[in-house]
């Protein structure tokens, strides 16, 4: 059970009064940068700003408890933005409550089941892809806030909220624009004079100063929102087939996306530290944590890169640094949440665009692009295009399947089965081929034999003149039924030919195929030999 021990444990064992002074540090600047940003993320998903801190105190502290990373920090992100506005505004929040526990449960069995290394074979042209998609949709998203727009309907999809802000440009406040101008500027300028205090902490104090001060025209989330500091209270959601069913697609979306965030994040923070998570535990710590968010009236969190990386370097060495971030949201959540009515909408915007800004990653997609298969090109450019168009669901399936086929298409075309030249037919009196008798003919097979690469298996369809053939299949990795078959074919018309069949060199994989198929023992077990010297000197006996 080592493999599914929480990383709190372990670090406990020689916790010291210095780690502890740096994770209690950290811990607290980190609470100060995610203050913001849960509640922008959460106006940002179509919910209420304190559940935004719901998911930071709740999440938060369980992943770090029972997480198998050393300094990761959980909580609401960019990347699940648009995933559950879209879900708010389908299902409501008793359907995002739903399908955020059933994605905790998936993440739990992903982690029991050891899924945690299977993360590896989602393609980085499909990360890179919806990544910026999602960046580009949370952009788009903003525009209104930013501008201060009056929208004459409540767009849900991307696309249609580009309409509607083209549509509804003549409403645009100036006044909101210029707090969003100013809020952007304080983003981009004070980390290069002072970066102890994080800029959106000061975006938010200066921006709503001045509105309340100047008594500015613009829309602050107390004229929006009814903003609570109550606790986050246990309430069950009711429950249902026909919700279940609805959101089921949501919930494994969220599952898959939490699980790929939050490993990604994970192996961030070990370069960074010289250590090594354990992907496993931070699965089942990821769907506790989930699960526990939907039951406290929050939304789905992950490992948020940034934020692990801000308790990195502000000295943060173990869980305790991100149960202490909670703590602190918790006591901010009860003591100074109402001032939250005073943060103005388009610094909330200014906010969201720097997070879109930096999770975009427009740097890799160009370096991708250009260095790049045009295959693995058409991968990332279907997966960002659908995910602005369409959504997550849509893209990762459309972006998994084209990678699993154009995968295919390049395994079989490496694929290749070819007869080898022979020295009466060369000429060749150097020595640079093997000598093969004239009543044999060898067949090279190279490259995994699968259900793309069969149909290069030959026909016997003439008089070859030679009754013994021998495949060499050393260079064939794996099999599967589909070749087998075509093999099988082959054998049995070269048996209506008299011509007898060797198989040298193979592999385990393959060879495994043989016997369990019973090919093994159609064919016999003295015509499998270990190397092409062993099955010349066979075919030499079978004149």
């Amino acid at each position: 059970m080592r493999e599914l021990t929480p990383q709190l444990i372990h670090s406990l064992k020689h916790y010291t009064k210095e780690d502890l002074t740096k994770d209690l540090v950290s811990g607290v600047i980190v609470a100060i940068i995610a203050l913001p940003l849960s509640i922008a993320l959460a106006l940002a998903s179509g919910v209420s700003p304190e559940q935004g801190l719901y998911t930071a105190i709740v999440a938060g502290f369980l992943i770090s408890a029972l997480g198998g990373s050393k300094v990761q920090i959980a909580g609401p992100t960019a990347a699940f933005a648009t995933i559950v506005a879209g879900i708010v505004a389908r299902s409501g929040m008793e359907g995002l409550a739903v399908a955020t526990i059933l994605a905790g449960i998936l993440l739990v069995l992903m982690g029991v089941l050891r899924m945690g290394s299977m993360i590896r074979f989602i393609p980085y042209t499909i990360t890179t892809g919806f990544t910026a998609g999602i960046a580009v949709t949370i952009l788009i998203g903003q525009l209104k806030d930013f501008f201060g727009l009056t929208f004459e309907r409540a767009p849900v999809e991307t696309i249609e909220k580009v309409e509607e802000v083209v549509r509804t440009f003549h409403t645009v406040n100036w006044t909101a624009a210029g707090v969003g101008c100013l809020a952007l500027a304080i983003l981009l300028v004070w980390p290069k004079i002072f970066q102890k205090i994080p800029a959106s902490l000061i975006a938010v104090i200066v921006t709503a100063g001045a509105v309340e001060l100047f008594a500015l025209p613009v829309s602050t989330i107390g004229d929006l929102y009814t903003i609570s500091s109550d606790l986050p209270r246990l309430a069950l959601p009711a429950v249902s087939y026909e919700t279940i069913s609805a959101v089921l697609p949501d919930a494994c979306t969220i599952a898959v996306l939490a699980a790929i965030e939050s490993l990604l994040s994970a192996v961030v923070a070990d370069e960074m530290i010289g250590s090594r998570h354990n992907s496993n535990m931070e699965l089942v710590a990821q769907g506790v944590g989930n699960a526990a968010s939907a039951l406290f009236g929050g939304i789905p969190a992950t490992g948020a890169i940034a934020r692990t990386a801000a308790n990195i370097k502000n000295g943060g060495r173990s869980p305790i640094a991100g149960m202490v971030h909670a703590v602190v949201l918790l006591l901010v959540l009860v003591l100074l949440m109402p001032y939250a009515a005073l943060i103005p909408m388009p610094c909330i915007a200014a906010i969201l665009f720097q997070v879109a800004y930096n999770m975009s990653g427009w740097r890799t997609v160009v370096r991708v692009a250009e260095h790049s298969p045009k295959s693995d090109v058409a991968v990332l450019v279907t997966t960002f295009l659908l995910t602005v168009i369409f959504d997550l669901v849509v893209a990762i399936a459309v972006g998994l399947s084209l990678a699993c086929l154009l995968f295919m298409k390049r395994m079989a075309d490496v694929a290749v089965i070819k007869e080898w030249d022979y020295v009466e037919d060369t000429g060749d009196d150097q020595g640079r081929l093997k000598p093969v008798p004239a009543h044999v003919m060898v067949y090279e097979i190279s490259g995994p034999m699968f259900f793309g690469a069969a149909d290069k298996i030959p026909h016997i369809e003439r008089d070859t003149g030679r009754h013994v053939l021998i495949l060499r299949m050393r260079s064939v990795p794996a099999m599967d039924i589909t070749a087998l078959n075509g093999l099988r074919r082959l054998y049995e018309e070269c048996r209506d030919k008299d011509i007898q069949v060797l198989f040298s060199h193979v592999n385990e994989q393959p060879m495994s195929v043989f016997k369990k198929s019973g090919m093994y023992g159609l064919a016999g077990a003295d015509n499998f030999l270990p190397n092409i010297d062993a099955a010349l000197e066979r075919a030499e006996k079978l004149k």
